[in-house]
């Protein structure tokens, strides 16, 4: 199965839609918090690892269902702030196609 930039970007706005009068609304302002709040996320995987060790987190099926939970909230963070910055899949596509071919020929 598939899943995109496209799809996790619509569900991250009915996420927000549905707390927009708890949360903060979606706009380059709140980028920042967003970044400091994925930041904690990824410091949530680096512990499963460094406490656990990385062939566990892919052996053990509770722990690994942990860590894809958490890389889960990762990606749901990251998205807000494309989602903040108002960049596109299409965008983020192009950049990150440029930046690969660009590694492909660094070494």
């Amino acid at each position: 199965m598939d899943f995109g930039i496209n799809e996790m970007q619509e569900m991250q706005k009915v996420l927000q839609n549905r707390y927009r009068d708890k949360w903060k609304p979606i706009c380059p302002e709140r980028g920042n918090d967003q970044l400091l709040w994925m930041i904690g996320e990824i410091g949530e995987v680096i512990d499963i690892i460094k406490k656990h060790g990385g062939i566990a987190a892919c052996q053990n099926p509770e722990l690994r269902a942990h860590l894809v939970e958490e890389l889960a909230d990762v990606l749901m963070y990251y998205n807000d702030i494309l989602l903040c910055y108002g960049i596109s899949a299409e965008e983020l596509k192009q950049s990150y196609t440029e930046k690969y071919e660009k590694n492909m020929m660094r070494w």
